[in-house]
């Protein structure tokens, strides 16, 4: 499936060799003509990319066509590359003013003489290969298609009638439904509103928005409700012409006789869109309606207004029914909050499996397979018509091997027809903009039910050239989080949660199916099943010890990410170490977390386009070689739980990419100068530096906006007035940190969005300094705080603050009196403080009137353990 993506991948590169810093080199090392014409060339077979992709699967050696471009295309990029490699190592020696540094860069590789001739010969090679792969395309007669207006295969269109009897699962959704149905629109009678109340139904594909409609649409309370009721599927496209006739076409049946009707179908054809909106007016003038739009994907609002305003002259009472897979489409159209659409329970599941697996009353005589089937339907999550794909794919089979065979493997493996979940799945994929797509992919190298941080996820796109530039200056963290935005829309994504700058969630258990269904070819997971890595692979991502040696791995250099996801699973082989920096000099990403060897080899220096290096848990690693600081590309480095790390390597400073950095060391004391010269730092951590005292005690860290600090036992001062831009700040189990230092100083104004404190016994009362967050604190969780007896008044004041979480505080007693004023607040969670629990229950706590206004309260309820679970997550996922 990776060929789906070299649309993006040219356009990527394009842009790349239009950017200025390419323009500046080209002319600087005398390759500029040879860029123009790789430029040129890739313009034209740009064009064609979008009709090659469609037409792959019909013309033979198409598919192989593609992926030479894209071969290509990286290779170009990794040449470029090598420009921004020797353009930030000029920074660095400008910087240092050192004369040994200058003589060193002189002599070696990588200096102006020696550089230009290796680009030059690179550069003719990338363009006499891309000219031959160029001249190769136009035996295929592809046409020039300069935007992806490809219509996106939809669903087959969906009716209204429904056998009630067989749907499981769904009554009570069903009585929801109707109950919203029967509520008056607080809008529609009041002031000359005539606004029609919207329902939207939202989402994963497969869940059952459309059947649960049907349930609601055929139901008899219904027709008495409603004079008119009419289906419209919409998925193939918001055509304002075809709507409008299919509710004509929908309420001429609803009210005339078969032939009638027919024939007034056949007529209405002809008319044009003046008359069309006549007739549709004519039709539901009046009338008390009930508009079921099945499938809605158009999120064009112009076009939902447009004929909002044409169905609007309903009577009062009048209602439109939407399904959607997209929220924010959801949120687009209704007028009421979205029914979210949930899973079926796991007894549901197995009922559905069954009726789909066996004829009736057939399942009585396999009860073995049954109960492997209670096991498969775990998987499905709910989701029925995963439930139904498995159940229909073992339909008269009764052989155990084949039943045992689908429990363990993933659905994805199985023979799908176009009706089933991965096709169904694969419709909002296919619906998503090329950059997308890609972006999506990557998350097939996670483990299932893996933890993902938003600025984590949006690094390894970063590292791997994902993200597309911004409009202006938007930050490339915003843009990662504009398309996990969007990913969220479209439910893809599960337990999300927004903690201000960061969000915390999961990926569906069929989503990460349908991610490794489209990775194929590029992106592998390597288990204990694994016995050959293809050559095209340059994603990697190993998840068992046992699944790697020195044969298995591919020798073709294209290899750009190595990752070891799961914990407790590394490797420690120091000699596969040195084969793989060998090797693969284009690795962008190496991830050698959980790993025990004793020393990383001076050639890391080698891969000089590396964004990301990860040495987290390395129980062994004394030392890091200062060749390290070689790699001006890296934007991420972590040593976090290196225990034996006495020292940071020399010239850390150099890093001048670096954006996130991570340590653990035995070090007392740090070079305050060389973190000064991290221009770029955002994320900081410090974890388990027994021996560290002092942070920034002299310096600025101007960029930084995530700082983590936990079990730093003699840390003794925190001056948060040299991070300007801090906007989260977790603090866990620094006995000696005086928290509430200089509480007596002037309030400073903070940025801070979440702040998280855990694990300070002796603390009685909030630091003072938090004030100085008083406009910009989202997110407040107090942890393990045993002395804490009272909140502060002045907490009232935080204006934005949307969830305060509160956990294991036994000697707060009460709540301040002006919590109504904390109008922003969503989420209160109350759990381990017993006195304050007793006065907090609803209705009959004494505190109960000040936190009643507030959405979401949970008072020591599993809900409220829920979501400290998921926060603790979120600050253990920080460190990885």
């Amino acid at each position: 499936m990776a060929e789906s993506f070299v649309f993006h991948i040219a356009e990527s590169l394009l842009q790349k060799l239009a950017s200025y810093v390419s323009e500046e080199a080209s002319r600087a090392y005398d390759v500029y003509e040879d860029l123009q014409v790789i430029k040129g060339t890739l313009s034209i077979v740009k064009g064609v990319l979008l009709d090659a992709e469609e037409k792959k699967e019909q013309k033979h050696g198409l598919r192989e066509w593609l992926m030479q471009i894209q071969n290509v295309c990286f290779d170009a990029e990794d040449v470029l590359d090598g420009f921004e490699c020797q353009n930030l190592r000029k920074q660095v020696v400008k910087a240092s003013g050192s004369t040994r540094m200058k003589v060193g860069h002189f002599f070696s590789s990588s200096n102006s003489l020696v550089f230009r001739l290796s680009m030059a010969r690179q550069i003719k090679h990338v363009r006499c290969r891309l000219d031959k792969i160029a001249a190769d395309g136009n035996k295929f007669g592809l046409e020039r298609i300069s935007v992806d207006h490809r219509l996106v295969q939809r669903r087959e269109m969906t009716y209204s009638h429904i056998d009630a009897s067989g749907v499981i699962g769904r009554d009570n959704d069903r009585e929801e439904i109707i109950k919203l149905l029967m509520q008056p629109h607080p809008h529609g009678d009041g002031d000359g509103d005539k606004s029609v109340c919207v329902i939207p139904i939202v989402g994963l594909g497969g869940m059952g928005k459309t059947t649960l409609a049907k349930l609601v649409f055929n139901d008899k309370r219904i027709d008495e409700l409603f004079q008119l009721k009419m289906w419209v599927c919409v998925s193939d496209d918001f055509d304002i012409r075809q709507i409008i006739i299919k509710i004509i076409n929908c309420a001429s049946a609803s009210t005339s006789a078969p032939s009638i009707a027919l024939a007034h179908h056949e007529s209405i054809n002809n008319l044009d869109i003046e008359q069309l909106q006549s007739q549709l007016r004519h039709k539901l003038s009046g009338q008390t309606y009930l508009l079921v739009l099945d499938d809605i994907w158009n999120d064009n609002r112009a076009k939902w207004i447009e004929l909002n305003d044409l169905i609007k002259v309903g009577a009062v009472g009048s209602k439109i029914l939407v399904t959607t897979r997209s929220d924010s489409i959801a949120s687009m159209v209704g007028t009421v909050p979205s029914y979210v659409l949930e899973g079926l329970s796991v007894e549901n599941c197995l009922s559905l499996f069954v009726k789909w697996a066996f004829k009736e009353g057939e399942e009585k005589k396999y009860p073995n397979l049954v109960d492997i089937g209670k096991e498969m339907v775990k998987k499905c999550q709910g989701v029925p018509l995963a439930v139904r794909t498995l159940g229909s794919s073992l339909f008269l089979n009764f052989d155990l091997e084949r039943w045992e065979f689908v429990r363990d493997h993933e659905i994805w493996n199985l023979n799908q027809k176009k009706d089933d979940i991965l096709p169904a799945l694969k419709l909002s994929y296919d619906q998503m903009p090329s950059y997308l797509r890609q972006c999506f992919a990557y998350f097939s190298l996670f483990p299932k039910d893996f933890g993902h941080i938003s600025g984590h996820i949006a690094h390894l796109w970063l590292a791997l050239g994902l993200l597309q530039s911004g409009v202006g200056s938007q930050k490339i963290e915003n843009i990662a989080r504009q398309y996990i935005d969007e990913l969220h829309s479209r439910s893809f994504l599960e337990d999300f949660m927004d903690f201000g700058n960061l969000y915390f969630f999961k990926i569906h258990d069929l989503v990460h199916d349908l991610a490794l269904y489209v990775a194929k070819g590029e992106l592998l997971v390597v288990n204990s099943h694994t016995h050959n890595i293809p050559e095209q692979v340059r994603h990697l991502s190993i998840v068992e010890i046992d699944s790697f040696s020195h044969a298995l791995f591919p020798k073709s250099r294209r290899v750009r990410t190595i990752l070891f996801p799961v914990d407790g699973v590394g490797v420690d082989s120091e000699a596969l170490l040195d084969t793989w920096i060998a090797r693969y000099k284009c690795l962008r990403v190496l991830d050698l977390s959980d790993s025990t060897f004793e020393t990383l080899p001076d050639s890391i220096s080698k891969l000089e386009h590396l964004r990301a290096l990860h040495v987290t848990n390395n129980c062994k690693i004394k030392r890091l070689p200062h060749s390290v600081c070689k790699l001006q590309n890296l934007q991420f480095l972590s040593l976090r739980g290196c225990m034996e790390l006495e020292t940071l390597p020399k010239g850390l400073g150099m890093l001048i990419s670096l954006e996130q950095l991570y340590i653990t060391t035995k070090q007392s004391i740090l070079s305050e100068d060389e973190f000064a010269s991290l221009r770029n730092l955002q994320y900081l951590s410090f974890e388990y530096c027994d021996n560290l005292k002092f942070l920034f005690r002299g310096v600025q860290i101007p960029s930084l906006e995530v700082l983590l600090i936990q079990s730093c036992g003699r840390l003794e001062s925190l001056p948060l007035h040299f991070l300007p831009k801090l906007e989260v700040l977790f603090v866990i189990q620094c006995e000696m940190l005086n928290l509430s230092l200089n509480n007596e100083s002037p309030i400073q104004r903070l940025r801070l969005k979440l702040l998280y404190l855990e694990h300070f016994p002796r603390q009685q009362a909030l630091p003072h300094w938090i004030q100085g967050a008083a406009d910009t604190l989202q997110t407040l969780s107090i942890l393990n705080c045993h002395s804490l007896k009272m909140l502060p008044e002045w907490l009232t004041t935080m204006t934005r603050l949307k969830t305060l979480h509160i956990v294991n505080c036994p000697q707060l007693l009460s709540l301040p009196s002006d919590m109504h004023h904390l109008t922003a607040l969503e989420v209160l969670i109350i759990d381990g403080c017993p006195e304050l629990c007793r006065k907090c229950q609803p209705q009959s706590g004494v505190c109960w009137s000040f936190i009643a206004h507030i959405k979401c309260v949970c008072i020591g309820e599993t809900k409220g353990k829920l979501h400290s679970q998921m926060l603790s997550r979120l600050r253990l996922r920080l460190r990885d």
